[in-house]
């Protein structure tokens, strides 16, 4: 079976599980060079092969390319604590106490 062409941006390649399986080195190889691979069963998506990023922006700009998320790029806005400690620990603090 040969990887199928797909709506997929143009980085990514898709492969099923037997070629993926049976060709493993060529896509390892394709990953390093900067594509993803797409692994599917029964032509459904089951995982994702993604080239190892140095920086954090790379990552990032790997996981919104994949759509797990969207980010418009901005910073989030503070917010108020959701919680208030009465006490002068901090919450890090207490937890660490109630595992020991």
């Amino acid at each position: 079976m040969k990887a199928k062409p797909s709506s997929e941006p143009p980085g990514e390649v898709r492969a099923s599980v037997g070629e993926l399986k049976a060709r493993l080195s060529h896509y390892l190889r394709l990953t390093k060079a900067g594509k993803t691979v797409e692994t599917t069963e029964r032509g459904t998506p089951i995982g994702r092969i993604v080239p190892a990023s140095g920086s954090v922006a790379g990552r990032i700009e790997a996981v919104v390319r994949s759509g797990l998320v969207a980010w418009n790029g901005r910073k989030l806005r503070p917010r108020a604590p959701v919680a208030r400690v009465k006490t002068r620990k901090t919450v890090a603090q207490i937890l660490v106490e109630q595992r020991q």
